[in-house]
């Protein structure tokens, strides 16, 4: 692979192991770092393009076929369901390689995949995901949330690997027609709902690290609970930084099951220690990024008493989430407080902690909605986060309370909503 001599240089001015050891803040290393890999990267052709691959044929929802069970489940009642772990009787698989494009999607007996020992997705980790819910709304009325967010975030995963383009509305189309074979499966109380799992994988068979020649788009399902089992209870959190989930340049911003696995042991170690999740930091500044494998949400009392609720940035570090990007949206739109997607250290939260301006925490994200805070643990140290001041015995704060009851009216279609889509 030929690399151009200004690529080659915008790579030697990155010396990681040399300016890490040096002061810096946030903007002049960690996002020159990611601008500088990215035109690096741009201008030198380091990544093949996948349009020299003629596709012949779309994905297209027209030709799917459906194969419905002749074995049906039995269902489990509401109260016996663990967070993802029961299926439906169906799946959506579909197929496509290279040259020839997607095959017709299918709607299938849910089972298990065939795939040869090769296949990419094994040896590569050449695979992203999405999750997204289907609700009940008060008349039975079978509704999805941002379900398009959803699709273009899948678009934009597949493109990091060099997995196939595929139409983002026809994909939908194939997913609301699964939702509408397994519809007895959606739980029809409030809090339960069905989680639906769209992923795609490389199948193609070559030990050899490039495009995979082949791949699967397969959706399954899952009727769910509560994801925390204590329920809508605040957690403690364990200030993470000899662990990274993410780094500048990397794919933070992309749903890839390669971001989670090396998470699992830091959350072991966490829940070993007495902590829910891994508050991430990044950088000798100890920047907050994510929460688990959820968004962050702090609201403080800034030094002119005005209450500002404040997110990370969305720097290529963070995963854009639609939970995420709802809130904001909320909060905005009620005009209350001051909105921020802005940067934020331990040594801004250890000193509004101090000065008693912390006056809630949150973590946000499609399976668990909103997860309230309650302490902070950083090195070696313990942070109680303020609940409800108003109420000893409430596990949230007044305004977490309400983005989780106003998140859950919409998507639960109590109240009528444009992100409410019915199917």
């Amino acid at each position: 692979m030929k690399i151009s001599s200004a690529a080659r240089k915008k790579f030697t001015d990155i010396s990681f192991v040399t300016e890490l050891n040096k002061p810096r803040n946030r903007k002049s290393f960690f996002t020159s770092a990611i601008v500088n890999t990215s035109k690096a990267i741009n201008s030198s052709n380091m990544i093949p393009q996948m349009s020299s691959e003629p596709v012949t044929r779309p994905f297209t929802a027209k030709t799917l076929q459906i194969q419905e069970t002749t074995k049906p489940k039995v269902k489990q009642a509401h109260n016996e369901l663990v967070f993802g772990k029961t299926f439906t009787d169906h799946m959506l698989v579909c197929e496509w390689e290279a040259g020839e494009g997607w095959k017709n999607p299918s709607i299938v007996p849910y089972g298990p995949l065939s795939l040869d020992p090769s296949c990419s997705v094994f040896h590569y980790a050449i695979e992203c995901f999405e999750g997204m819910k289907a609700y009940k709304d008060p008349e039975g009325k079978v509704l999805l949330f941002r379900p398009e967010a959803n699709m273009k975030r899948l678009a934009k995963s597949a493109s990091r690997l060099l997995l196939p383009t595929f139409d983002q509305d026809q994909v939908l189309e194939c997913i609301k027609q699964l939702v509408r074979v397994d519809e007895s499966w959606i739980p029809d109380k409030k809090g339960y709902s069905l989680y639906i799992r769209p992923s795609m994988i490389g199948t193609g068979q070559a030990l050899g690290v490039g495009p995979s020649s082949k791949a699967m788009l397969f959706v399954i399902m899952s009727p769910v609970g509560p994801y925390w089992k204590e329920g809508f209870n605040a957690v403690s959190l364990l200030a993470t930084s000899n662990f990274s989930r993410a780094w500048p340049g990397g794919v933070g911003d992309c749903k890839l099951g390669g971001n989670y696995a090396p998470c699992i042991r830091p959350q072991v170690e966490a829940q070993r220690l007495g902590h829910a999740q891994n508050l991430w930091l990044m950088g000798d500044q100890h920047y907050l990024t994510e929460v688990g494998t959820m968004n962050l949400f702090l609201i403080l009392r800034t030094q002119n008493r005005d209450i500002e609720l404040v997110t990370p940035p969305l720097d290529g570090m963070i995963l854009p989430g639609v939970t995420r990007d709802s809130i904001l949206q909320l909060a905005r739109q009620w005009g209350e407080f001051t909105v921020s997607e802005r940067s934020i250290t331990m040594g801004e939260v250890i000193e509004a902690h101090a000065q008693n301006r912390i006056l809630e925490v949150f973590g946000a994200g499609t399976a668990c909605v909103v997860t309230p805070v309650r302490n902070i643990h950083y090195e070696g140290a313990d942070y109680p986060i303020p609940l409800d001041p108003n109420d000893t015995t409430s596990q949230a704060g007044p305004l977490t309370k309400r983005f989780e009851s106003a998140m859950m009216a919409i998507q639960f279609g109590e109240v009528p909503h444009e992100w409410s889509v019915a199917i």
